[in-house]
């Protein structure tokens, strides 16, 4: 009869996630991977195999347990409602463990070298396809007469990506979320409808 684990494999991939959401792929070492989850090296290749994958299990529950966020948003009746989960998604992220600001697969994909491009490439990937799905519920808000018909709907997508991005390099660099939260409200306030223009004066709550 084979030994039992020792370890609970969902407790150890919670604390290996940590580990690289606060220090990155690179900056992750398999050291800070042994201390993070109390797990000797062995016990974490026989789990988890190498380092790239144990990253890449980590990623799949980052995207499960925190960014889920992004799937709820797509199911909102509007355009906006769309663009407000999204943002407040967002900064509740990046600003969610104190000791761990930012987005992991922001944090990641920034400090990837060539070394290591097929980590980055993965983050890169699950970025686009992030985009793609924003663009695409777009398209059908401005089908439905949700957005105004010459609405550029991949331009849209690529905003609200870029603004949430932009937040997490933010707060990894130490902007609390009381600096992120008003401009998340200014983009939303915005937001464009149909038959009008956006304004930056429009009220949030309007």
């Amino acid at each position: 009869m084979g030994r039992h684990r020792e370890f609970e494999l969902d407790v150890a991939l919670e604390a290996a996630l940590r580990a690289f959401w606060k220090k990155g792929y690179e900056g992750t070492s398999f050291d800070d991977l042994t201390k993070a989850t109390g797990v000797v090296r062995p016990g974490l290749y026989a789990a988890f195999g190498n380092k790239e994958a144990l990253f890449l299990k980590a990623l799949d529950l980052y995207d499960t347990k925190y960014t889920a966020f992004m799937g709820t948003a797509l199911k909102q009746p509007t355009a906006r409602e769309v663009a407000r989960h999204v943002l407040e998604g967002s900064v509740n992220l990046v600003t969610f463990y104190p000791a761990s600001p930012g987005c992991m697969s922001v944090n990641g994909a920034v400090g990837c070298s060539d070394s290591v491009a097929g980590i980055r490439d993965e983050l890169v990937k699950r970025r686009n396809d992030a985009q793609e799905a924003l663009k695409l519920r777009f398209e059908r808000a401005r089908a439905d007469g949700d957005l105004a018909a010459d609405a550029d709907c991949a331009m849209l997508a690529g905003l609200l990506m870029a603004v949430s991005h932009g937040m997490a390099v933010q707060a990894k660099a130490g902007l609390p979320r009381s600096a992120l939260q008003p401009i998340a409200d200014h983009v939303l306030s915005t937001w464009p409808s149909a038959g009008t223009l956006p304004s930056p004066h429009r009220s949030i709550t309007s």
